[in-house]
């Protein structure tokens, strides 16, 4: 048995309702890796390395990493981006790499959603599904899901692969430029040719 076998990357861009996606598919009976929330779990372990390298401004009262503070400094300094990612990848793919051997022992097809799944080529999963909105739509949904100006907003979705790149470089794709309604329906679609393919 091997990690990410049975494993389906999910991917998309900032602003194309990846998270969105992934709480539908988790509805229809996959069982979802969540890399963003290991991430999490992992900087807070990190917060002493973190306020070593980048300052003690970064860490809130509580003692655990301010991570829009980190996130405003990393997305407008690659250098910054560079140290940051040395010290919380590996820890991170460990992580996930544990949580997918986990999920092998099942036998079943599950998710794991990885934002920056193409961008890091880390993890050897075959099989990807891109979650897709265009680009304007990116710009306004960031813009007011994070309330940053629209040369926030592009900044961080250009720190990330082209939209539409992910798109033709994915398996599956799931078109969220529409209702919610859509997107439920684009999920179940994707859902069924998961299945079939396995």
């Amino acid at each position: 048995m091997r990690a990410f076998d049975k494993a389906i990357a999910l991917t998309g861009g900032i602003g194309t309702g990846k998270s969105s996606a992934s709480a539908i598919l988790s509805l229809y009976g996959f069982r979802v890796i969540d890399a963003d929330k290991v991430a999490h779990e992992v900087l807070d372990s990190k917060s002493l390395q973190i306020a070593k390298t980048f300052g003690k401004e970064y860490l809130s009262d509580d003692g655990r990493v301010d991570r829009k503070a980190l996130g405003r400094l990393v997305f407008s300094d690659t250098d910054a981006r560079k140290e940051l990612e040395a010290i919380v990848h590996p820890a991170i793919f460990f992580e996930i790499e544990r949580l997918s051997l986990e999920q092998e022992k099942l036998g079943k097809p599950y998710i794991v959603d990885i934002p920056l799944f193409y961008e890091r080529a880390t993890y050897p999963i075959a099989r990807v599904v891109t979650v897709y909105a265009p680009r304007e739509l990116q710009i306004s949904r960031v813009m007011k899901r994070d309330s940053i100006s629209e040369d926030e907003a592009v900044a961080r979705i250009e720190a990330q692969m082209d939209i539409e790149t992910k798109r033709e470089k994915a398996d599956w794709v799931i078109d969220n430029s529409g209702s919610l309604a859509q997107l439920q329906s684009e999920c179940e679609r994707v859902k069924d040719e998961i299945l079939k393919s396995f």
